[in-house]
């Protein structure tokens, strides 16, 4: 599937698992559901949980895999330059993502169940305890306050290239400002 987004697009990109859809095209999904329908609306955003390429992209792209929302996927987001490109200017151009499968070493706590008994997901501690520290927010709304949590800490070690708590900008984020195409990559082995 080929996507070309406007100049100055921000917005997330994810999969969906596990999707049952009729001739109409409605129907549910296990993972990254964004609804009954079998085509997103452009205002929708996935349900947790699940792994999200994000894009900010201007004269310098900014570019994420985050786990912020739990993981459904590996995923990875490739740079490539365009043939022109003198391989100068701002920004790293790097791979970013996880080819990890955090399915195979979910903490039983996080795990998602699929209708055959497997681990589809693993959720974010956000969502199965709600609470201010693990949300980062209240008085834990801020990259000194807010910390990664053991769970973050084991999705980071399974996924270094990849956001695993809100403040997570240091290795997590990056950039390109060669314009160049992005390949998202799904269940991808880098």
């Amino acid at each position: 599937m080929v996507f070309t987004a406007p100049a100055g697009w921000v917005g997330r990109v994810w999969a969906r698992t596990g999707c049952d859809f009729d001739a109409a095209g409605n129907g549910t999904c296990e993972t990254g559901s964004c609804g009954t329908s079998l085509h997103c609306s452009a205002s929708a955003s996935a349900a947790p949980p699940a792994s999200l390429a994000e894009f900010t992209l201007a004269s310098v792209d900014y570019y994420d895999v985050s786990l912020v929302d739990g993981f459904n996927l590996p995923m990875v987001i490739t740079p490539s330059l365009p043939s022109n490109s003198s391989g100068g200017g701002n920004g790293s151009c790097t791979v970013a993502g996880c080819d990890g499968d955090l399915r195979k070493d979910c903490p039983p706590e996080l795990e998602v169940k699929g209708a055959g008994g497997k681990t589809v997901a693993c959720r974010s501690a956000c969502d199965v305890f709600g609470t201010d520290e693990y949300c980062c927010r209240g008085q834990y709304a801020n990259p000194v306050t807010c910390q990664p949590s053991f769970y973050s800490k084991r999705f980071k070690a399974a996924c270094p290239a990849a956001y695993s708590y809100a403040y997570d900008d240091p290795t997590s984020i990056f950039t390109c400002s060669q314009s160049p195409d992005y390949t998202i990559a799904f269940c991808s082995n880098r």
